[in-house]
């Protein structure tokens, strides 16, 4: 399997991003990312998609939306469209029709912040997803870069101060939307998780004194989402989206923190008496499952069985685990940055079966 760095979910001008996507790809190739994904607000936006080249390097675009009911006050329900090669926001008031359209077109529904606290200070409501009565959509964004700023700023001075440290803010996916995510895999559902970066590189004044906050090279430096693919890309730019789509659909992917540390090369894999999985794989519990772990480095590492500890591991690369239980086993790795023991890896699940 080939490895593809993508970061996803930002922001241009077309909505309320600072940057244009010629901005968005000079920053993505600079950061060594291998495709980014913009969902402007409300709107599908025609004409960019491809690839951006910079010497050697090469970066492929591509282009969702991210939709949800401006007429709803506060907005809630706010989702990810991928792949549908049309705009979805008219379909907005109405969740599960949207994503019942969203699937009839060949695209794919990823739940975007499925928990974002208000931010008081600065007059941001709470626009977590309400409506958890739907069906049908492929999977949740556990990981949001701008919903964790919301989280842990408790006062205008703190935000001033993130503003200019933001590699401070990043700690791990809220445990609200871990639980969520757990309690969706133990039901029995297949749900993949990603991870965005959300990003908009405000641009703030003050007199005479302007700057952008959270630029887009600083969350393409953090929060990405790693996928497993059968090849590199071949610069053909409808296989490539099919190849990517299809990852991110099942869940062949994982999502890195990837500023205090590169996760390139972790894998997480399951070998059962006649057959091997990956994440996004099912696999059968009869005769017992071999999970291994590989990490780039050591790690404080555990593995979580549809919300349950199972086992927890300190300060190694590799780890192993039999088991003879059904259920959706997942990995998370912890590593020291910054003065705190911060989130760096989150695999999919491999979906061990009766």
């Amino acid at each position: 399997m080939h490895e593809l760095v993508v970061n996803l979910h930002m922001h241009t001008r077309y909505s309320d991003g600072s940057g244009t996507h010629k901005d968005i790809a000079r920053a993505a190739l600079a950061a060594g990312l291998d495709a980014v994904i913009i969902t402007d607000h409300n709107v599908l936006v025609d004409g960019f998609e491809g690839y951006y080249q910079e010497g050697k390097r090469r970066l492929l675009m591509l282009v969702g939306e991210e939709v949800h009911d401006q007429a709803r006050l506060p907005q809630k329900n706010h989702l990810l469209v991928l792949g549908a090669g049309q705009e979805m926001a008219t379909f907005a008031s109405d969740p599960q029709r949207l994503i019942d359209r969203v699937r009839r077109s060949g695209g794919l529904a990823f739940i975007a912040h499925p928990v974002e606290s208000a931010l008081p200070a600065f007059g941001e409501d709470d626009i977590s997803w309400v409506d958890w009565e739907v069906r049908g959509f492929h999977g949740l964004e556990i990981w949001n870069g701008l919903s964790e700023f919301k989280s842990v700023v408790k006062s205008k001075l703190q935000a001033y101060f993130f503003a200019f440290f933001p590699q401070y803010i990043n700690h791990a996916p809220l445990p609200e939307t871990l639980q969520r995510w757990d309690e969706l895999l133990a039901s029995g559902l297949k749900i993949a998780a990603l991870g965005g970066s959300d990003a908009h590189a405000w641009l703030k004044s003050a007199g005479p004194f302007r700057r952008v906050i959270f630029p887009y090279e600083y969350h393409f430096h953090a929060v990405n989402t790693h996928l497993l693919t059968p090849t590199p890309l071949s610069g053909d730019l409808a296989a490539d989206r099919r190849m990517i789509l299809e990852a991110l659909a099942v869940g062949r992917s994982f999502v890195g923190y990837d500023r205090p540390a590169s996760t390139r090369g972790f894998s997480f894999s399951a070998q059962g008496r006649d057959a091997l999985a990956q994440m996004g794989d099912e696999i059968p519990v009869q005769g017992g499952v071999t999970l291994q772990v590989h990490l780039p480095a050591p790690a404080k590492c555990r593995l979580i069985c549809n919300g349950r500890v199972v086992r927890d591991w300190q300060k190694r690369e590799v780890y192993t685990y039999i088991t003879t239980e059904p259920g959706a086993y997942r990995v998370e790795a912890y590593r020291p940055y910054l003065g705190r023991l911060r989130g760096w890896i989150f695999s999919n699940p491999i979906y061990v079966r009766s």
